[in-house]
């Protein structure tokens, strides 16, 4: 009998803890204003990424560190919670990644991110994961909170191992080696990600499918480029195609982004390409706003398929 091919998603990246404070308006420095609300959820772009993907139906392994403290518990249980496979989450001495997320009443916020565990995320840790992940996973998922030397290197250990590399370049960085994309299938910038990254002026779809082609041109081998309620482009060395946002109500854009990459994941995973799993995906990144939260946004795959069900299927254009 042929064996099935890996239909699985790898994470490696970041766990936190998020503590997340919402007020009418985000205060001006050296200024205190009163909150409405406070919660305190698992976070981290690594670990959102990973339960959007588990979410969206993916057999999901999760790669990282958490300190030895309550808060990993919180986390460990959160992921196992969403069907994450945790056995390759390590237990470093000392605190767990934490951020402080601040919401105002438009659905904008602002992160500090304090990686602690997630700094101790070594290349020890990234070939044990792509060890563990040979026969099961199909996808790898990356992002910038774990050191960038060890982002790189889960890089090329995922191109070599046959992994599809899927890098979700944030927080940005303007200066990650450029030997970088020619390790990765595809990357997941933001508007403000793309900007910071190129250098060019991406302010619509004009400017992203620039910036989309500066990602290609150096190796990478799709650039999505993610605007919001503008939509996205999908760009290759051959094509490039302008993909509609849907119209929702903006309550909280924390981890939509995280939504969109891990939906894509579990989509490649499934054996789509990247121009199939992307209208998915944004429906899920729209979904996620409108939510409260960091993981507590990430949408069910039964809701996204509902809101896709609700939309024309000529949207892509």
């Amino acid at each position: 009998m042929p064996t099935a091919a890996p239909s699985g998603v790898l994470v490696v990246g970041s766990i936190t803890v998020d503590v997340t404070a919402f007020a009418r308006r985000l205060p001006s420095p050296g200024e205190t204003v009163l909150g409405d609300d406070l919660t305190l959820v698992l976070g981290g772009k690594g670990a959102n990424q990973a339960v959007a993907a588990s979410l969206a139906g993916a057999d999901v392994q999760m790669a990282g560190a958490v300190g030895d403290d309550v808060f990993a518990d919180l986390a460990l249980d959160a992921l196992r919670g969403h069907g994450v496979d945790v056995d390759l989450v390590r237990r470093a001495s000392g605190p767990t990644g934490i951020a402080h997320v601040r919401v105002d009443e438009r659905g904008e916020n602002d992160i500090v991110m304090v990686p602690l565990a997630n700094a101790t995320v070594g290349e020890g840790d990234v070939d044990a994961a792509v060890r563990a992940a040979a026969g099961r996973a199909r996808v790898l998922l990356l992002q910038l909170e774990t050191p960038l030397d060890v982002a790189r290197h889960a890089a090329r250990a995922g191109r070599e191992a046959g992994l599809l590399v899927v890098l979700d370049p944030a927080p940005a960085v303007a200066d990650l080696d450029p030997a970088t994309w020619s390790d990765v299938d595809v990357v997941t910038p933001n508007e403000s990600e793309a900007r910071l990254i190129t250098g060019l002026p991406v302010r619509d779809l004009d400017g992203a499918l620039e910036a989309g082609r500066w990602f290609v041109a150096r190796g990478a081998g799709c650039a999505v480029v993610t605007l919001g309620g503008a939509g996205a482009v999908v760009v290759t060395a051959d094509d490039a195609v302008a993909v509609p946002a849907h119209e929702v109500e903006v309550l909280d854009t924390t981890a939509a982004g995280d939504a969109f990459a891990g939906y894509l994941g579990a989509g490649l995973a499934r054996g789509l390409d990247v121009a199939a799993a992307v209208p998915r995906a944004m429906a899920a990144g729209a979904l996620a706003v409108t939510r409260r939260g960091a993981s507590a946004s990430l949408p069910a795959g039964a809701d996204v398929d509902a809101l896709l069900a609700a939309v024309p299927d000529d949207r892509t254009t």
